[in-house]
């Protein structure tokens, strides 16, 4: 049991002193950053399903006469 414990003490003792953290305000931009491009990217994907289920709609309408 003291293994573990001594092993959760030294993975807090790394964290505070050998992990370099991101500043707080260039993390909240890098953050805006993210969420911008995931929502572009969802809309891009969203408008190319739209256009291709029409696309796939119409043609089976031709091929169905």
């Amino acid at each position: 049991m003291s293994v573990i414990i001594n092993y959760i003490k030294d993975s807090f003792e790394e964290l505070r002193n050998n992990v370099s953290w991101t500043p707080r305000m260039e993390l909240q931009r890098l953050v805006v950053i993210v969420l911008v491009f995931s929502v572009l990217f969802s809309l891009a994907i969203w408008g190319a399903d739209t256009v291709l289920s029409e696309v796939v709609g119409f043609y089976f309408q031709l091929i169905k006469g």
